[in-house]
């Protein structure tokens, strides 16, 4: 993977995580090949997750009265 993962966007993890399952699913991959494609996988679905709750929160936070959003510590961070 050429970025790190904190570094991808949720849409490119999880592309990236869809192509490791096909692969997986595949049925030719080396046993080797498969714990290191699980490996990458699992911290994939990781950051997916974090991303999603990340954005429920945020979700969460809109003031639906008037439309403003209210910041969050960690949602600065990722800024």
């Amino acid at each position: 993977m050429p970025k790190k993962p904190t570094d991808l966007t949720f849409e490119t993890a999880l592309e990236r995580l869809e192509s490791l399952i096909e692969s997986m699913e595949n049925g030719d991959t080396p046993l080797a090949d498969l714990v290191a494609k699980f490996e990458e996988g699992s911290n994939l679905l990781k950051l997916c997750q974090s991303k999603i709750q990340t954005a429920e929160k945020k979700i969460q936070k809109l003031h639906i009265e008037d439309g403003t959003t209210e910041e969050l510590d960690d949602l600065r961070s990722e800024s």
